[in-house]
């Protein structure tokens, strides 16, 4: 994490430390949250729409900060504290990290997409690890305030850092982009999520591509070649582009994809030489692995190095997590997050696995898709084949549509749609058996973990 003394600091942010007898004081990390204060840290008070740190700056120091930036347009700085007095906290904070990312010797792989940001960070990670020091982002510390805090906690002899990058409009991107300066970046998909905001799929590609803002000269971009809103716009003079997907004209693409519940298996370009497989399942996890490959192939990272970091990814939490309940029910748990593109992989996925007595899928809204919302749900509905699927069972206001779209395949008894969770659950302990399997997706804001917790408790 950050160790610098005040001066070096302040020196950084471009602030003013008024007490130049403690400039040489030493800092040991940083923090936002009176709740987390790490002892000898630097206090940075945001302020928030809702919220003014600046308030909780004598608290900070009580309960062992060191010291505090303080913007120079608020009031009554506390007397007694080493303060560094700054233009804006927030801007601060980002400069710091920037600053400490350059002090360090370290190459960074900036991460987007529509689709599989973070299962993509977690493939990358894992390879990266075979071979060297590596950190990532940790949860969902991914926008302008979490991006910073992740990079001033990593530890000086970092080797290679993985930093996913979220956004919600334009601008948002092209920020962390500047304040990380990837080295290689990875673009996974164009997708249908933050169509509320961005209004189309081309603003969206234009959005994401915001991740070269920054890049260091020379640097490698890995786009989703089956995507003509990036091949179109990702040329440039200042980046080498590498292309993945499923056409021929793609630098990597896969072959005879075999899919199991706990991992899949593929060749890269048909090559039978080298056989890959991931410890997770999915066709589209294939692809994230792709452009995993491809990053690491351009670090020189070894062919077989490659291959056990696929083999030993941990993944987070809520994304095609497999639970086994003790009555021999198998739950795919994918709660974390839905579009129209993620669900329809997923349910793709329980489509195709053999070996289990029946098959159901629990779909939830699938929020942020604008003014098309309901189309995408009826769409998504209608796409479930009913001879590989024994039952869809639907909770929410939009999912509501996904049930109208299942019923023009399903039966009633099939497709049905629950406006609580407590029915969704009784309804599903009632018809599950030992050796069925059931999916369990939806957006965040839906929390149907809560139905994957409960069917868990009823095994104990």
């Amino acid at each position: 994490m950050l160790r610098r003394n005040l001066s070096e600091i302040a020196e950084w942010i471009d602030g003013e430390l008024i007490d130049q007898g403690q400039a040489e004081l030493q800092v040991n990390g940083i923090s936002t949250d009176t709740r987390h204060i790490k002892p000898e840290s630097l206090f940075i008070p945001i302020i928030g729409e809702r919220f003014n740190a600046h308030k909780f700056v004598q608290e900070a120091v009580d309960q062992g900060a060191v010291a505090s930036l303080w913007a120079k347009d608020q009031p009554n700085p506390p007397a007694g504290i080493n303060l560094v007095f700054v233009d804006d906290t927030l801007i601060a904070l980002q400069n710091l990290a920037t600053a400490y990312l350059r002090s360090l010797n370290a190459k960074i792989i900036g991460i987007t997409g529509s689709n599989g940001k973070t299962t993509t960070k977690d493939m990358m990670a894992s390879v990266l690890s075979t071979t060297y020091k590596v950190q990532k982002t940790e949860g969902n510390f991914n926008n302008h305030i979490g991006m910073p805090l992740t990079i001033l906690t990593l530890d000086e002899d970092t080797e290679m850092i993985v930093l996913e990058m979220g956004m919600s409009g334009f601008g948002e991107i092209e920020l962390l982009s500047t304040i990380a300066e990837p080295d290689a970046a990875i673009i996974t998909n164009i997708g249908e999520s933050h169509l509320q905001d961005l209004g189309s799929r081309d603003n969206i590609s234009k959005a994401k591509l915001e991740i070269t803002s920054g890049m260091a000269s020379g640097g490698t971009l890995v786009i989703n070649g089956d995507e003509p809103l990036l091949t179109k716009k990702a040329d440039s003079d200042r980046y080498r582009v590498i292309t993945f997907g499923e056409s021929e004209h793609c630098e990597f693409t896969a072959k005879e994809i075999v899919q199991e519940l706990n991992q899949t298996s593929f060749l890269i370009n048909g090559d039978t030489s080298k056989p890959y497989s991931i410890s997770v399942p999915g066709k589209h996890n294939v692809m994230n692995a792709l452009a995993v490959i491809a990053v690491a192939n351009s670090f020189g990272i070894e062919e077989q190095a490659i291959q056990q970091g696929l083999k030993q990814i941990k993944m987070t939490g809520m994304r095609l997590e497999h639970v086994e309940t003790e009555n021999g029910l198998t739950i795919i748990n994918d709660a974390y997050n839905a579009s129209p593109t993620s669900m329809k992989a997923a349910v793709s996925l329980v489509e195709d696995l053999k070996g289990y007595a029946k098959k159901y899928v629990v779909l939830g809204d699938m929020l942020e898709l604008g003014d098309d919302e309901i189309n995408f749900h009826t769409l998504a509905g209608e796409a479930i084949d009913p001879l590989k699927i024994n039952g869809v069972f639907t909770y929410g206001n939009l999912a509501m549509h996904i049930n109208k779209g299942a019923r023009r395949v399903f039966s009633e008894e099939q497709a049905r749609h629950f406006e609580s969770k407590e029915a969704l659950i009784s309804h599903l302990k009632a018809i599950t058996e030992p050796e069925d399997l059931l999916l369990v997706k939806g957006s965040r804001g839906m929390k149907l973990e809560e139905v994957v917790e409960a069917l868990r408790q009823e095994s104990n």
